[in-house]
């Protein structure tokens, strides 16, 4: 593995505050490190990378969010992305590099603008729209490391309080991830260069959590979807515009 000095420090940097926002809002460490990453390591990288950094994270998180987990949805959600991640990773050694990092960034920005004008999902969580969301998440999660979009707008849209949906981000993402690593390890698409990378960007990443879960303790509802979307959305722009 050969690093730049640049190309570390704008890692570690991402790092640092992909994870602030992971122990903050539960989620969305994936959309703030992708498009970056993609840059700096290419997207097959950038997924393995990821996963291997949030998968140790959240077994940081989970055990102070387990009580608050709604299993009756999180669990058929997590088995239907777990199903369909083996399309997200054809397309992610299929498709053109360039369009899978400017693909990221649309995913972003589109389901922030739809969260930030308000929407909220009336319906109700039913079992089909559980397993839809979770099949959409396993083939974005696979494909580009983003599986969080569709499951910010069904969760975030309910009228759950924060902390519940930031527990259920957080169990989520212990279903998925493991499945994915899983599945990628079989495929060969993990590889010791992204090893090595996450260890050296692990440390800035976990301590970016454990301040993150703090600052939530203080937080109100309103400052907490501004927080997320905002940085969301400000990120997104720069994967369309750099």
């Amino acid at each position: 593995m050969e690093f730049l000095f640049p190309q570390l420090f704008a890692a570690l940097g991402v790092a640092a505050a992909a994870g602030l926002m992971r122990g903050y809002t539960g989620v969305g460490s994936g959309m703030l490190m992708a498009p970056v990453f993609a840059i700096l390591f290419g997207p097959v990288q950038t997924v393995a990378i990821i996963i291997l950094m949030d998968i140790v994270v959240t077994g940081q998180l989970l055990p102070g969010v387990r009580r608050e987990i709604d299993w009756k949805v999180i669990a058929p959600m997590g088995a239907a992305a777990a199903l369909l991640m083996p399309a997200g990773s054809w397309l992610l050694v299929t498709l053109d590099p360039d369009l899978i990092t400017r693909g990221i960034a649309l995913v972003v920005v589109a389901f922030s603008v739809v969260l930030m004008a308000g929407w909220r999902y009336e319906g109700g969580k039913k079992l089909w729209a559980t397993i839809s969301v979770g099949g959409l998440s396993g083939v974005l999660m696979a494909s580009t490391s983003m599986g969080n979009p569709p499951v910010m707008a069904y969760l975030l849209s309910s009228r759950d309080s924060v902390a519940t949906n930031r527990a259920n981000f957080t169990g989520y993402f212990a279903v998925t991830l493991v499945a994915l690593i899983a599945m990628m390890a079989v495929a060969g698409l993990i590889d010791g260069n992204a090893v090595a990378t996450a260890a050296i960007l692990l440390p800035v990443f976990m301590t970016g959590a454990w301040a993150g879960s703090r600052l939530f303790r203080q937080s109100s509802e309103t400052l907490y979807r501004r927080v997320a979307l905002g940085l969301l959305f400000c990120v997104g722009m720069y994967g369309l515009l750099r």
